[in-house]
């Protein structure tokens, strides 16, 4: 039987990160305060998913998420959630992430450019944003990975949960791919092997 939150102790835990574990392991899953808003109903779902990656609309200037899975590319306009493109069969030298920089063709809109994808082959995300916002990972019952999103100045290391950080997103069912913010600071990913989740905010701070 796993250990829970009752448990005296746990084999190779000091005190401090028990307590540690046992704070994160307590804090129940909740939504992003303001500014923060889901793009989603729940989470876009996408089999297969390998890894994503941001890049800017030509037009607009706002962020796009581009979906690289088994399946083909995607992208989506992360302040609506609308697919506004699909690669269904890719080129065989650019369906998954590759060279030095772990890239692959925009689809859509990003045509003739190459996006750097974070996921299952390397790589990562922003994971601060402008204003002070961060992310952590922690994963007190791993394999299921929290995400934690905290305000500026907010450290989940201290503090109430609620006021200063907030666990966002739990992963129970998939692999975490990637999590972080797009390099504009205005969306936040969580990618798995079976979903994507997008928060977004137009405030700019």
């Amino acid at each position: 039987m796993s250990s829970s939150i009752h448990d005296p102790a746990v084999p190779g835990l000091t005190p401090y990160q028990l307590g540690l574990r046992n704070r994160f392991l307590a804090a129940p899953q909740v939504a992003p305060p303001a500014p923060w808003r889901s793009v989603f109903e729940a989470c876009a779902p996408v089999g297969g998913l390998v890894g994503i990656g941001f890049g800017t609309d030509p037009e607009s200037g706002g962020d796009l998420v581009m979906v690289v899975s088994h399946s083909g590319h995607g992208l989506f306009d992360a302040l609506t959630g609308e697919r506004i493109a699909r690669d269904p069969d890719p080129e065989p030298d650019g369906d998954l992430p590759d060279g030095p920089d772990l890239s692959c063709p925009g689809p859509g809109p990003l045509a003739g450019t190459r996006v750097r994808i974070a996921g299952l082959y390397g790589g990562g995300l922003h994971t601060t944003a402008p204003g002070g916002w961060h992310v952590e990972v922690v994963a007190p019952d791993w394999p299921h990975e929290r995400v934690l999103l905290c305000a500026p100045g907010g450290r989940p290391h201290s503090g109430p949960h609620g006021e200063g950080w907030w666990h966002v997103f739990h992963s129970r069912w998939s692999e975490l791919r990637a999590v972080g913010f797009s390099p504009s600071g205005r969306t936040l990913a969580v990618a798995t092997s079976s979903d994507l989740t997008l928060w977004s905010r137009d405030d700019r701070r």
